[in-house]
């Protein structure tokens, strides 16, 4: 399953044998529907291809790229890295407006994500998400209706905390290359 590097991915968006199942990119919904990350003709496609023994470069039709593997092969995230980094973009993407319709365009946001693992299991028990802003312009009561306001679009909007949260099925199908 190889394609030319950064070309288009192979064939994967068949609907997997499930019943009721529909096409879907991995993080932007059914195929057939507009979603986050969209882009023109429909979201974008995103595959991985290996380039060494558990390493991998993971690729965007938009044309973005990021490396993979184990922490041993040095400057690459790892899966669960990119995990945390997609949670913590997440929340920061959907609290933007609000920070910068109340704090300015050029409000300074960090949001910092750390984890617990499970000792025996290959999984996280908790994420933890600290957004990082300087709200000292603001006396308390615009302050607390902005607290509000973040937490509340973070919770309606973040599709990643929401996935994480609501748990999602992970489908796979093998398929043999001709």
């Amino acid at each position: 399953m190889s394609t030319e590097r950064g070309g288009r991915p192979p064939s994967v968006l068949e609907s997997p044998d499930v019943p009721g199942a529909a096409p879907t990119d991995a993080l932007t919904g059914p195929l057939t529907g507009t979603a986050t990350g969209a882009v023109a003709g429909g979201p974008a496609e995103l595959w991985v291809e290996r380039t060494g023994t558990r390493t991998y470069t993971g690729y965007s039709s938009r044309g973005a790229q990021v490396s993979i593997g184990p922490v041993e092969a040095g400057a690459v995230f790892t899966p669960g890295e990119l995990l945390k980094i997609a949670l913590a973009g997440c929340t920061g993407m959907t609290s933007d407006a609000a920070l910068a319709r109340r704090l300015g365009d050029d409000v300074a946001v960090t949001v910092r994500v750390s984890s617990v693992a499970h000792p025996e299991e290959d999984r996280y028990t908790d994420l933890h998400e600290e957004l990082v802003v300087d709200l000292s312009g603001l006396d308390d009561a615009a302050r607390t209706r902005l607290l509000t306001v973040v937490q509340r679009s973070v919770e309606q909007s973040c599709t990643i905390a929401n996935t994480l949260t609501r748990g999602a099925r992970v489908h796979l199908n093998v398929v043999e290359e001709v």
